[in-house]
């Protein structure tokens, strides 16, 4: 069994994106979060998602093929769900509520049929990044990884998005992703903003909000191809 320190240095990210975030790494706040969750996993802590998925978002789409960023909070808090993708779950695992709102404005907005799964590799595939805030979480225990550090290291991604590159769909779900993307210039990116998904909040402005056909207009005004919002049926598994 590998030891939390051997697990750290195994995780591997995407070469893109490594040659932009090599300083954070490198950062005191980094070096503190890693103890932090080397220190939770010494004393039997479980978190998800595994070392390995951590980094996923990224690892998972290049930094000059993003097209468009949808910003979540951190990874889902229960078993053999999250996999480092914002909103999506692994395959097998029954598709949670938010993702569930998500999937019928899907229909309304864009003819989508509704898999059975909540895996949603295709679409950071071609181009969406699914990025979470916070890429942690304490099993059972939502928003516990908060104030560690991964805020800090994950606006240093949105930064190097919104500085480094042009005409970007930024998608900004809930209040606290619309705090994050404070500092995207609406000049160079297109953002769109509603309330979250959540079953709590959906009914108030998330239905009917048309980001997904919005998104794809405007990828294809900037000579961009649009994204298949269709995902496969059926998964791999």
């Amino acid at each position: 069994m590998s030891s939390p320190e051997s697990e750290q240095r195994e995780i591997k990210l995407n070469e893109s994106w490594r040659q932009l975030l090599q300083s954070e790494f490198e950062s005191e706040y980094m070096e503190q979060l890693r103890d932090f969750l080397q220190q939770e996993k010494s004393r039997g802590t479980q978190i998800y998602p595994a070392g390995k998925d951590i980094f996923n978002a990224l690892n998972a789409t290049d930094f000059d093929k993003v097209k468009i960023v949808i910003l979540g909070q951190d990874p889902y808090h229960g078993p053999d769900q999250a996999h480092g993708l914002c909103f999506s779950v692994k395959e097998g695992v029954r598709v949670p509520p938010s993702l569930k709102n998500i999937y019928k404005e899907l229909v309304a907005d864009v003819s989508f049929v509704p898999p059975t799964h909540g895996c949603l590799t295709r679409w950071a595939e071609q181009g969406v990044l699914l990025l979470n805030a916070v890429l942690t979480v304490e099993a059972g225990n939502a928003a516990s990884h908060q104030g560690k550090g991964w805020e800090q290291f994950t606006d240093r991604v949105v930064e190097l998005l919104n500085s480094s590159r042009e005409g970007l769909v930024f998608i900004l779900w809930g209040s606290s992703a619309q705090k994050k993307g404070a500092m995207i210039d609406h000049k160079k990116h297109l953002i769109l903003k509603s309330v979250h998904p959540s079953p709590l909040s959906a009914s108030r402005g998330f239905f009917g909000n048309h980001h997904f056909s919005k998104a794809n207009s405007y990828l294809l005004s900037h000579g961009c191809t649009a994204i298949d919002w269709q995902l496969p049926q059926q998964t791999k598994a």
